[in-house]
């Protein structure tokens, strides 16, 4: 598949960091770096009719993304996430509830652009309010190829809604703590590579990807371990590293690259946007391989 029809669906709003406020939300960094590695996404989300939805507006139209599907609201504010860097390796959020992108409405031209994409991406916290999560089970209903990107923040996610995307979709990212939690749902073992394919028997997922932190991660694609122990940098800060992580993988397995050079690529990726700052650095395909 060399160029890909790909939706990037859910949260669009600003990092409140100790040195300003920067763009973010996993869905647009995922689509800002894909489009960075030379894909079109698309992006559905909602912000507010305010000063910081006009900001972020602009910022995804800079990065040379299109803003057709992003929908406008007078009810609620735009999204914002205080975040907690003093761990360099683990950042933590207090995420503001509810905010425009909790109210994301099942409009027609969502459904017809949806039929019509290859890869649809979806997280957990878009399930978090009644509206946005509705329109997502209804638009998971029209996508060929449903990739699950986990990404569970405290407290918005219970092992039902979780379940429920596991059964659906067709390539799922989490991190290892993430692994371990869901695992435990369903008593299996702890243990990472006998986790992984208990998991995917479970949900008959064809491709599952964990990833490791500095360590990594570890790919299960029809039946086979592929792992890759990352890249030594000096880390900025890893917001956004798992969403650049997530584009570089995807890339390459849809253009139908082997999967052990398309984990690497990923975690070459996911540790270049480690060493700037805020979560869609400018990077190029160059950059990633040179690192490589």
């Amino acid at each position: 598949m060399t160029n890909p029809k790909i939706i990037c669906f859910g949260e669009m709003l600003w990092d409140i960091l100790p040195t300003g406020k920067q763009a973010g939300g996993a869905p647009m960094n995922v689509a800002v770096q894909l489009k960075n590695l030379g894909l079109n996404p698309l992006i559905i989300s909602r912000v507010g009719d305010d000063e910081l939805g006009e900001e972020l507006i602009q910022v995804i139209t800079q990065k040379g993304l299109s803003t057709e599907l992003v929908q406008h609201g007078k009810t609620h504010l735009t999204g914002v996430v205080k975040a907690n860097v003093s761990d360099q390796n683990e950042v933590t959020y207090k995420i503001v509830h509810p905010v425009a992108w909790d109210y994301i409405q099942p409009e027609d031209n969502l459904t017809e652009a949806v039929q019509s994409t290859d890869v649809f991406i979806f997280g957990s916290l878009a399930a978090r309010s009644e509206v946005t999560s509705n329109t997502l089970q209804a638009l998971l209903k029209q996508a060929k190829f449903k990739v699950f990107d986990v990404n569970l923040r405290t407290p918005f996610y219970n092992e039902e809604t979780v379940t429920s995307f596991l059964e659906i979709a067709d390539m799922v990212k989490m991190n290892e703590n993430e692994l371990a939690l869901i695992a435990s749902w369903y008593d299996e073992s702890p243990v990472l590579e006998t986790a992984m394919l208990a998991l995917a028997k479970r949900f008959d997922i064809q491709t599952l990807c964990v990833t490791l932190g500095a360590d990594g991660a570890i790919l299960l694609k029809d039946g086979v371990f592929y792992q890759n122990k990352g890249f030594s940098v000096e880390v900025k800060d890893t917001i956004g590293s798992g969403d650049a992580f997530l584009a570089g993988l995807l890339k390459n397995l849809l253009q139908l690259k082997n999967p052990a050079e398309s984990l690497r690529f990923a975690c070459a990726m996911g540790s270049l946007v480690a060493t700037y700052q805020g979560a869609t650095p400018q990077i190029s395909e160059t950059q990633v391989m040179a690192m490589m």
